[in-house]
């Protein structure tokens, strides 16, 4: 991509979209649940918030939020420090005894479209993963030298929003169908919230590890 961002950028942002987007957080579970609860009519238009939500984090971002977190570290590190917490509880529910996983049906009330936009938009904004992903992961594939570092985060952004979007909505057509083999299957959903379970810890640990250091914006 000439001018903008390289390739190797692009590919790396998509790839590590695609590993965030499949690792079980507050969205997917919401999705799911509302999908399973409500259809997939549901599910997509609770979607269409969630993506409204990436656009937010994506322009806070770019307009300078992210040299704030620079500035003042102990902010960043709180940000990194509350996701890992918040991880590690995902990871806990999936594996504790008694847990349930992802795809087990959840009952939830039924709710007009625009409370459903408007519960993937809240829902969105205050995952943490999100804001990692915008804070913490999309500045280090951009390159200063090249220029135009607001224009290169929003083309990035754009490629996140995109692959998370394009799975999520896979992941809502499925989810039902999913849901019903493994709920006639119990060895099957123990083992899917086991390595459920494992991700969301795996994840929760690299990121504990991770030490803050000169941010690339």
């Amino acid at each position: 991509m000439p001018g903008m961002i390289t390739w190797a950028a692009a590919g790396g942002i998509a790839l590590a979209a695609l590993v965030m987007v499949l690792t079980p957080g507050p969205n997917m579970i919401y999705l799911v649940s509302r999908s399973i609860s409500q259809g997939r009519v549901a599910g997509l238009v609770s979607l269409i918030g969630t993506g409204l939500g990436f656009v937010v984090y994506m322009t806070m971002a770019n307009v300078g939020l992210a040299f704030v977190f620079v500035a003042v570290p102990w902010l960043y590190i709180g940000l990194k420090a509350v996701g890992v917490v918040y991880l590690g509880y995902l990871a806990w529910q999936a594996l504790r005894p008694g847990g349930r996983g992802v795809f087990e049906a959840r009952t939830l009330q039924p709710d007009s479209r625009f409370r459903l936009f408007r519960m993937g938009l809240i829902t969105n904004l205050l995952n943490p993963k999100a804001a990692v992903m915008y804070l913490a992961l999309i500045p280090q594939f951009i390159d200063p030298a090249a220029g135009h570092t607001a224009a290169q985060g929003f083309v990035l952004g754009g490629i996140q929003i995109a692959v998370s979007m394009v799975v999520n909505a896979l992941i809502i057509c499925g989810a039902g169908t999913v849901a019903g083999f493994l709920a006639a299957r119990p060895t099957w959903a123990t083992w899917q919230r086991r390595i459920t379970g494992t991700l969301l810890g795996l994840v929760a640990i690299t990121l504990a590890r991770e030490v803050p250091e000169r941010a690339r914006v």
